[in-house]
């Protein structure tokens, strides 16, 4: 199998395939939503191409090679670091992702995220998590969040690391110049950060009884970074059914961790007068009209995204969709290599059709981010449940298919993902 096929499906022909799917891949794939919801998972991932070439020229360059691997403070800036987390911290997360990965001709990888970043590093799911949750509730950015979905648990089901890669983050060494993280160092490195609270003191000025919740709030986020992060694994997930309850244990961690923050978070909002909750409400301003500043806009994506788009059928669009689906779900080839009976046959079409439907679901087109902490929290909460959900259909999906495969048939399947970097 190619180390091309991409997990993002991302490129021209892909947004041309998507936002022109006729309704025979929607019945063939049962993708709920029809063409606008492949279209949406196809926008999701051609935004964010420019920082992802930035990402590669940093990684390539190493500006940052000699840089630990942690988290990026939202005022970056202000501390002299890259004024664009995202490109820092996909540069970070790459050099960590691939340390101990050699295979294919690229040093890329097939399961990056469009900025760059990696939903796995090495044994790791969602690296960042607890930072992902505070640019998201505080500073209104859920750029990382989006890009978490189908992609990742393709991922968890087609390994992106072979038994060997992932022992080098058990065991690290040298290789090629590049020291290996171990897993214990990405959990402890990737969610170093809490509650930025000096700089919402700094906005709204707090008195006495503020400031008390305040430290109480800051508090709370440092409670739901230690829930994430006992949700890293203690050794590497052996195979696909492994990966995906990892994944579970991860996204449950993170939305004990939202329940966790909720309560001080209203307690100290409900406590600040309108003038200091405008004030609050600014710094996710700034932080988006920075992110813009420093975004090409696509004039394509952008109206793939429109909920009142009318997709145009198209036949050749329609072969290159489905040969693009193909390069990632070889049903025939896994069929023939594992010498499947018509019932399992059957079991991996339902795998593939479950994971497939994720697309929707888990769309990554942009939505306008809520204008309060409290409602981002509630909207990080609702897309985590929906993505755990998800999750937990293709876990069903997948014991089944393999509930009556032999040993041998669960290794030849398990070999597969990492055949797609030779």
């Amino acid at each position: 199998m190619s180390g091309r096929m991409g997990l993002a499906l991302a490129g021209a022909t892909l947004m041309i395939a998507a936002v022109l799917l006729p309704n025979k891949a929607e019945a063939q794939f049962g993708i709920r939503g029809g063409p606008l919801g492949v279209a949406r998972f196809a926008v999701g991932h051609m935004i964010g191409m420019t920082r992802l070439r930035h990402a590669r020229m940093a990684v390539r360059g190493g500006r940052y090679r000699s840089a630990a691997l942690r988290s990026q403070d939202p005022r970056g800036a202000e501390r002299g670091q890259p004024p664009n987390p995202t490109i820092l911290r996909a540069a970070l997360t790459a050099q960590a992702a691939l340390s101990g990965w050699h295979g294919g001709r690229s040093p890329q990888g097939w399961w990056r995220h469009p900025d760059g970043s990696y939903g796995w590093v090495g044994p790791v799911f969602w690296p960042f998590a607890h930072d992902d949750l505070t640019t998201a509730i505080i500073f209104g950015d859920t750029t990382s969040l989006s890009l978490y979905g189908y992609g990742d648990i393709y991922a968890a089901i087609f390994a992106p690391y072979a038994a060997s890669e992932l022992a080098a983050y058990a065991s690290p060494q040298v290789r090629r110049g590049r020291k290996v993280p171990t897993l214990e160092a990405v959990c402890d490195a990737s969610d170093t950060g809490g509650l930025p609270a000096d700089r919402i003191a700094a906005a709204v000025q707090p008195n006495e009884s503020q400031r008390a919740a305040l430290d109480e709030l800051a508090a709370a986020w440092l409670a739901a970074r230690d829930t994430i992060r006992t949700a890293c694994p203690a050794q590497a997930p052996a195979n696909a059914s492994e990966r995906i309850a990892l994944m579970q244990t991860r996204l449950e961690a993170m939305i004990k961790a939202t329940d966790t923050i909720a309560p001080p978070l209203a307690k100290f909002v409900d406590l600040l007068d309108d003038g200091q909750k405008t004030k609050l409400d600014a710094l996710a301003r700034e932080r988006r009209a920075a992110l813009a500043a420093g975004q090409r806009k696509d004039a394509r994506a952008a109206s793939a995204c429109d909920a009142g788009i009318d997709p145009r059928y198209d036949v050749q669009a329609q072969r290159q969709y489905e040969q693009l689906v193909q390069q990632q779900w070889p049903a025939a080839e896994i069929a023939s290599s594992l010498r499947l009976d018509e019932v399992a046959r059957a079991r991996l079409e339902v795998l593939q059709d479950t994971t497939l439907r994720t697309m929707e679901t888990l769309s990554a087109c942009p939505t306008q981010p809520e204008a309060t902490p409290g409602a981002r929290l509630a909207a990080v909460k609702a897309r985590l449940e929906t993505m755990l959900q998800a999750v937990k259909g293709v876990g069903d999906a997948l014991d089944d298919f393999e509930a009556d495969l032999s040993d041998e048939q669960k290794a030849g399947f398990e070999a597969i993902g990492p055949k797609r970097g030779a």
